[in-house]
C-alpha cells in the first residue's frame, strides 16, 4: 500500500491511493525497552518510543480502561473503591523502583491490570458465597491476587533468594502505606493501636460477609470513625466500610504501628529482629534493607 500497488489475483494494479494509516497499541503492551510491540516493527518498519505512566492518576485511568471488570452473568453491583485502585497502581510504581526486580525486563502495565481483575474475581466469589448485592474488593482480595504479581516480575539474584511471594507481599505493604498517608495524614489512631498493644487481635476472612466483619471492627476503638472521614459513603454501606477499615489497618501495618501475620490477622507490632548477618527485618518483609 505504501508503494501504491495492489495485487489482485497476481495482477499488479496501480492505484492512486491517498490513504493515511493509523496504528495503535494497547497500554498493556508497554515494555521497559521503550518500544511498543514487534508487530508494529514488522508491519510498518517503525518503533514507537513510549514510557510507563509517570503519574499515579494516569496509571489508574489506564488500568480502569483495560481491566476486565464489566462481566456478564454476574448479579450484583461492582464498586471498586478509589483508594484501592490507587493502592493497586502504587504496587506497580513500587515494583519499578525496587532493586530486587530486574530493570531490563521491567514491570509493565499488565501487573496492575491483572491484579485488579484478580481482586474483582475474589470479591465476586465472596459475593456469590454470601449472597451480597454489592461486590466490593478489599485489601485481602489484593493479597489473594499475589500470583498475578509474581508472574509479572523478573527478579534479580537477591530477589530470587527472598522469593517472589514475599516480595509481592512487601510491595502491597509499601503501596498501602504510600496511599494511606495521602488520605489519613494527621489522624489520631492512638486508641486503635493501643487496643492491639493490649493483646487484642483481629482477623477478617476474605469470604466473610460484610455485616459479620463490621461486628468485629466495631470492637476496635476509633477505627470505623476514622475510616469514614476521608470518603463519601455512609456507615450503613457495610461492604465499603469493611474495605475502608481493612485499608486503614494495612496502612497502620505499613507504618509498623501494628503487625500482620501470614494468615492475614492483625496484631500488636513486633520488634525488629536481626538475622545472622546482622540485617534488620520484621516477620513478613525485608524492605528495610532496601530503603
Amino acid at each position: 500500500m505504501q508503494e501504491g500497488d495492489v495485487q489482485i489475483k497476481g495482477y499488479p494494479v496501480r492505484l492512486a491511493l491517498d490513504v493515511m494509516l493509523v496504528f495503535s497499541a494497547n497500554p498493556e503492551d508497554y515494555t521497559a525497552r521503550g518500544k511498543i510491540i514487534t508487530p508494529l516493527k514488522d508491519r510498518i518498519g517503525s518503533e514507537i518510543s513510549t514510557h510507563y505512566p509517570t503519574e499515579l492518576t494516569l496509571g489508574v485511568e489506564i488500568t480502569k480502561q483495560e481491566a476486565w471488570t464489566r462481566r456478564d452473568g454476574i448479579e450484583g453491583t461492582l464498586r471498586f473503591p478509589d483508594f484501592l485502585s490507587e493502592m493497586v497502581e502504587q504496587i506497580a510504581f513500587e515494583a519499578r523502583d525496587d532493586q530486587r526486580i530486574d530493570k531490563r525486563s521491567g514491570v509493565s502495565q499488565r501487573m496492575p491490570i491483572t491484579v485488579t481483575e484478580s481482586a474483582v474475581s475474589n470479591a465476586e466469589r465472596r459475593a456469590l458465597l454470601t449472597g451480597e448485592a454489592d461486590i466490593v474488593p478489599r485489601v485481602s482480595d489484593v493479597y489473594a491476587a499475589t500470583p498475578s504479581m509474581t508472574g509479572k516480575m523478573e527478579l534479580e539474584y537477591e530477589g530470587e533468594q527472598i522469593g517472589a511471594g514475599k516480595i509481592a507481599r512487601d510491595l502491597i505493604k509499601r503501596a498501602a502505606g504510600e496511599v494511606f498517608e495521602g488520605y489519613f495524614v494527621g489522624f489520631d489512631f492512638a486508641n486503635t493501636i493501643r487496643w492491639f498493644d493490649t493483646g487484642n487481635n483481629l482477623k477478617l476472612s476474605d469470604i466473610a460477609p460484610a455485616d459479620e466483619c463490621v461486628g468485629l471492627l466495631e470492637a476496635v476503638p476509633d477505627l470505623i470513625e476514622n475510616a469514614l472521614v476521608p470518603f463519601d459513603f455512609k456507615r450503613t454501606e457495610e461492604a465499603m466500610l469493611v474495605s475502608a477499615c481493612e485499608f486503614v489497618l494495612e496502612g497502620l501495618y505499613a507504618q509498623n504501628k501494628i503487625s500482620r501475620n501470614e494468615e492475614g490477622g492483625y496484631t500488636a507490632a513486633t520488634k525488629a529482629k536481626k538475622d545472622r548477618r546482622g540485617m534488620i527485618y520484621d516477620d513478613l518483609t525485608e524492605s528495610g534493607r532496601y530503603s
